[in-house]
């Protein structure tokens, strides 16, 4: 049986009692929800017979004489005789469903319609109502007891008596904290007899950092954060400011609405602040793709499908996402409406194709006041020398070759490529040596006023990948002056050339003395013998030959040797040139070939005019910025005139590119300046747009204030307004979720009408309303929940508390359910004393199987191995681990953390032997263990008080006399065996980047490391209780 049926039918007896009267959002609606309104619902095109059971004027309407529900009478029903026909053809629902009604649910249909048939508007959809709470006898810290005794009550159950307060302190600081106390707030706590003593404990704890930390883990499971982008290669993001600005929020306690606002519409704020700013992250932390051969268009839309979707889940509970292709089968929500608030997301600036890279535009950087200072001296210098390339251009007196007659003739052409320096702004690396450059007094030079230098024992180059562009024209040769010493000749010397990677070389010597390439291909193109030494020699080979292909742009290239001493000068790239024909000679040669294409080179705005316009659309204005560029970039006649200028500008763009380097930076949300329009797309197919749709809320709630125009902050706004009747009850529930396991709707994730009902509606309400008029105040709401008897009670209970609520529905006692992931390891290294108190940063890679990223990555993924980390970043919270969203850190999947490829409002909770088997075996836990056992040995000299420590540290508590024997039994026989075997004593205690306490006995320290590992996997140390 359905779970939710299940609920309503062992936990509501009285609800369907003869003494108490039929609701029908709790009763009816969940029966109908399941077994009728996926063909007789809100779904127009798919409703059959033309029946519509979801609201009275389809039920009550008759069809061919007969009505489907007569209000008062069951047996003239259509609805109950289809139930209960033997008919196959007849009977409902139709056996190919697989649905049956059940015989007692039948009885309370029928109850039902002989009561009236009152229908009633979905429960959620409607207003939340603050009712007083009942008088009731038990133990009350606040209203949130009363509503929960009065159906405790109503169950025949009672309440449990107040937890242990060990167990209290424990729990409490788990779930404010998501660690787990020391030995010394504990023993404070134990020690304080004050009233107050726990509500003291409370205030401390919300005041803590590790607050945000830990509250904020829930919210990124929520907003699919991740440090990858999800689709195809996976690359790396820089995402990790908004995760730290959730953090910083959750410990500022930001108001939910603004948290709401900043992160849906931050962007649009008047004087947005960096953190509103950040906060707009949220919706660019979707799964993006850079996949060769994808359509711009259908990406765009899947984006904005996703970022409805998610606003829609995460802040009213609903499963929006199901009106994609059609009207939602359940709820009242229109294919049109799902449409209508995609409209408010269609028109977000970033691009379908993320590139693959790390900053995918908009962006937002984080400068401080110092380096905004350095890059706004930088952009003037910039601007200096632009000026002086656009006052040398304006002496050209150019005329286009092209458009001569007679054509100018052929000419021969030579472009020195480097000579006295790399080209400027040129990143220069080195493998070897840094790089030398000598003068005519200290070395031979053959043009200019240096060459370079290099002395070298094995492979050693000067390089660079990234600088100038030099594009191979027909026919091209390339040379460089090659000067060998005497006294220390090379086995080899080489010219590598760089394009969309190092593919294209050419060696002289020693056949594999230098072993980059693939042999007898461009890759390793052997041009004979070495140069004869003491003398200046030309090495010239023809671009054909290393595989470079006329237009291609060589962005970077290398000087390599294997050994001796050698100096380079003069690298030139040498063609005949047709300038009637050549585009860096002809400005409509240069037109007529790139029109319509990508090239890469330009100014995003250029790129966009030259692959998206034809040149009789260009504006004046445009095509003069664009012939300009061209003058500075491609045409070789203009090259004297601007090269001292643009080797300046290059220079500054690459200081400015390295300061760039180390701002950190971070996606945000922006529009597009013209918004773009929004159609019903048929079937949710990308390309079939049907009836045009503008920015609208579905009508089934309270519309948004009359105006011309909604943006994303006229969204936000009107979720968090007064009248909306999900947002504060969705927000409520995941609260009380987090505390107790279990929301008061246990479907979290759907609040709509396959979404489970609640079992105490009126304390929902409570809440919710609470919520709203506190101002949004997160704090003060956790705080209310902790200091209720309710979250304070034992978790132990009764057996009938069991057989009545087998799930804790109606909480007779505390709560009691596995650690999340996270929780888990981030306690390991607690109580060992690994953990890194350090908050922020970027995503750190703790231990993982080497390979762990390889059976999912592409080849060209920069996450497709798994570099580990050291030191301080193996022992960083868990939050801060980075997560690969096509493989996750797998000893937290272990404990069902979520991949993140979508939104994720409750996880699911297993207990598994794999996760066992991590507690033991994992070197994070195995090391936490061995740090564990070290630092109780370094603070206790007895084996009882370190048995005592252990234990207590773990869970809490201290241990009964049976479990302390118990465990001096597993200590004395491992003790026996590693002292008998040394060897493996060592090896034990070796697992891990930490070192273990050379003072320390290794066969005693090895005994205790596997007591410790022992302890730490007991089920009350990973169960909050």
């Amino acid at each position: 049986m359905n779970s939710r049926l299940l609920f309503a039918l062992v936990l509501l007896p009285l609800a369907a009692s003869a003494a108490t009267k039929l609701d029908f959002n709790r009763d009816i609606r969940p029966i109908l929800s399941d077994n009728c309104f996926a063909c007789h619902g809100f779904d127009a095109k798919k409703r059959k017979a033309d029946l519509r059971l979801d609201v009275p004027e389809g039920a009550f309407t008759a069809i061919e004489g007969a009505f489907p529900i007569k209000p008062g009478d069951a047996d003239a029903s259509t609805i109950i005789q289809r139930i209960l026909s033997h008919d196959e053809d007849d009977v409902m629902p139709p056996p190919d469903t697989n649905k049956k009604v059940k015989p007692e649910q039948v009885e309370i249909l029928k109850r039902w319609i002989k009561e009236g048939a009152q229908y009633k508007k979905h429960w959620s959809f409607e207003a939340p109502v603050k009712t007083a709470p009942l008088q009731v006898k038990g133990p009350v810290s606040n209203p949130i007891d009363a509503f929960i005794q009065a159906r405790l009550t109503e169950e025949g159950l009672v309440p449990s008596p107040e937890a242990s307060k060990e167990t209290l302190i424990r729990r409490v600081t788990l779930d404010l904290t998501g660690l787990p106390p020391t030995l010394a707030e504990i023993d404070a706590f134990l020690a304080d007899t004050s009233p107050d003593a726990y509500e003291k404990v409370v205030a401390r704890l919300l005041k803590s950092e590790r607050y945000g930390e830990h509250m904020g883990r829930y919210w990124l499971d929520a907003a699919r954060y991740a440090d990858t982008h999800g689709l195809h290669l996976d690359n790396e993001r820089s995402m990790w400011p908004y995760r730290d600005w959730v953090v910083r929020a959750f410990n500022a306690n930001l108001p939910y609405d603004q948290f709401t606002i900043w992160q849906l519409a931050g962007d649009l704020l008047p004087n947005a602040t960096v953190d509103q700013q950040i906060a707009s992250g949220f919706n660019r932390c979707n799964v993006t793709t850079s996949e060769g051969g994808s359509i711009n268009e259908e990406f765009i839309y899947r984006y904005a499908v996703d970022r409805t979707d998610t606003t829609m889940a995460v802040w009213m509970g609903l499963t929006a996402g199901c009106a994609v292709c059609h009207d939602h089968k359940f709820d009242p929500i229109s294919q049109k409406e799902f449409y209508s608030m995609y409209a408010f997301f269609n028109s977000a600036a970033d691009p379908a194709m993320d590139g693959n890279i790390l900053l995918t535009p908009p962006i937002l950087r984080l400068s401080s006041a110092e380096q905004k200072k350095q890059l706004a001296d930088i952009d003037q210098k910039i601007a200096a020398a632009e000026t002086k390339i656009r006052e040398a251009i304006k002496t050209l007196n150019y005329v286009d070759p092209a458009t001569v007659q007679p054509p100018p003739p052929v000419q021969t052409s030579e472009v020195v490529w480097f000579e006295d320096a790399f080209p400027a702004g040129a990143n220069v690396g080195v493998a070897g040596a840094p790089t030398e450059f000598v003068t005519k007094d200290k070395g031979p030079v053959f043009s200019g006023n240096a060459a370079l230098k290099r002395t070298a024992t094995g492979v050693a180059q000067d390089f660079f990948a990234n600088g100038g562009k030099f594009e191979v024209p027909p026919n091209g040769k390339i040379s460089v002056q090659c000067f060998i010493d005497e006294k220390n000749p090379p086995k080899a010397v080489m010219l590598q050339f760089h394009t969309a990677g190092w593919n294209n070389r050419a060696v002289w010597g020693e056949e594999g003395a230098i072993p980059f390439g693939k042999v007898r291909t461009p890759e390793r193109v052997m041009m004979g013998k070495l140069p004869e030494a003491g003398k200046w020699v030309r090495l010239e080979v023809s671009v054909e030959k290393v595989g470079l292909k006329p237009g291609m742009k060589i962005t970077g290239y290398a000087f390599t040797q294997f050994g001796g001493t050698v100096y380079w000068d003069r690298l030139a790239m040498s063609s005949r040139v047709d300038p009637a024909k050549d585009p860096q000679w002809s400005w409509s040669k240069w037109i007529e070939r790139n029109q319509g294409k990508r090239v890469a080179e330009l100014p995003n705005d250029l790129q966009t005019l030259v692959r998206g316009k034809k040149p009789a659309e260009w504006s004046k204005k445009d095509a003069e910025r664009l012939q300009e560029w061209w003058f500075e970039n491609e045409y070789q006649g203009a090259r004297s005139l601007v090269e001292g200028s643009r080797g300046e500008k290059l220079a500054l763009e690459s200081q400015k590119k390295a300061l760039d380097a180390v701002i950190p930076a971070t996606f945000v949300m922006a529009d597009l300046p013209e918004k773009r329009e929004s159609f019903v797309m048929e079937r949710g197919q990308y390309d079939k747009p049907k009836d045009k749709v503008t920015r609208g809320t579905p009508a089934i709630f309270p519309p948004l204030p009359t105006q011309p125009e909604y943006t994303r902050i006229d969204l936000a706004k009107w979720l968090v307004s007064p009248q909306h009747p999900l947002t504060a009850r969705v927000q409520a529930n995941r609260l009380w979720q987090q505390f107790f396991g279990i929301g008061l709707v246990k479907t979290s994730n759907d609040f709509g009408s396959q979404g489970e009902p609640p079992s105490h509606p009126e304390l929902l309400d409570w809440l919710a309303v609470t919520f709203r008029e506190s101002g949004w105040d997160m704090k003060a709401f956790v705080r209310m929940i902790v200091m209720s008897h309710t979250y304070r009670q034992s978790a132990e209970h009764s057996d009938l508390a069991v057989q009545k609520d087998p799930e804790n529905r109606l909480l007779s006692h505390g709560p009691r359910f596995r650690l999340d992931a996270e929780e888990v390891r981030d306690q390991a290294l607690f109580v060992s004393g690994l953990l890194s108190p350090k908050i922020g940063g970027k995503g750190v890679r703790p231990y993982q199987p080497e390979n762990i990223w390889e059976p999912v990555a592409f080849g060209g993924s920069n996450t497709k191995n798994y570099i580990q980390d050291h030191g301080e970043s193996l022992y960083r919270r868990s939050l801060y681990t980075f997560w690969k969203r096509t493989a996750p850190p797998p000893n937290m999947t272990s404990f069902d953390a979520p991949n993140r490829e979508s939104y994720c409002l409750r996880r699911e909770r297993s207990n598994t032997p794999l996760q066992a088997l991590t507690l033991m075996n994992d070197i994070q836990f195995f090391e936490a263990a061995r740090n564990f056992a070290q630092r109780v040995m370094q603070t206790n000299a007895s084996t009882d008080a370190r048995i005592t420590a252990l234990f207590r540290t773990s869970t809490g508590r201290f241990p009964t006399a049976q479990e302390a024997e118990i465990i001096r039994q597993d200590f004395e026989k491992h003790l026996a065996s590693y002292t008998a075997k040394p060897e493996e004593a060592k090896k034990a205690i070796s697992y891990g980047e930490s070192k273990p306490d050379e003072k320390l006995n290794p066969a005693e320290l090895a005994a205790w490391t596997m007591v410790a590992n022992l302890v730490m996997n007991l089920d009350e140390v990973v169960t909050k209780g």
